[in-house]
């Protein structure tokens, strides 16, 4: 803290930036865990898509986010299981670190395409089991099974053209 004229404080810019990338990375563990996913999870990604340095070690995200050493353990695990996240050495330093892979998210949504495609295939199901395609009682699965299709299809074809844009 800077202290002003008048008796007053204000927080340097490193620190409100800090905290402004800490809320961020709330915010992501909010989004997740309505998701379903523990918060950490999320909150680990946000902080690793805005930190600086952009390698950060397990103690450094776990002060960072106020996170437990557990905590950090099963969500870097998990990032790093779903291809969003690696582990590298820092020359010089003991232990390992954790950092973002660039095209992460776009990775992600390329790999859920077999989910999509596999959604579709589960609906189709539910059409059969609803009394086919022209019963009444298959309307939500149908209307399901083509939704999960059309996102199955466009998907790659719209993360290739976002590639191709961006010179990826």
């Amino acid at each position: 803290m800077n202290t002003r004229p008048g008796g007053g404080t204000t927080m340097d810019s490193a620190t409100t930036e800090q905290q402004s990338r800490r809320q961020y990375a709330e915010e992501f563990g909010l989004l997740y865990s309505n998701m379903g996913m523990p918060p950490a999870y999320g909150k680990l990604l946000g902080w690793l898509l805005v930190c600086d340095p952009p390698v950060q070690s397990s103690t450094e995200l776990a002060e960072a986010l106020q996170l437990s050493k557990g905590s950090v353990s099963t969500g870097m695990r998990m990032l790093e299981g779903s291809k969003l996240a690696r582990r590298v050495v820092r020359p010089g330093r003991r232990g390992h670190a954790y950092e973002l892979l660039p095209d992460a998210l776009i990775t992600a949504t390329s790999d859920a395409g077999a989910l999509w495609s596999t959604m579709s295939a589960l609906m189709q199901r539910g059409v059969e089991l609803s009394g086919g395609e022209d019963a009444p009682e298959a309307q939500r699965t149908r209307i399901a099974r083509d939704y999960f299709a059309f996102i199955a299809r466009r998907v790659p074809e719209l993360i290739e053209e976002f590639k191709r844009d961006n010179g990826l």
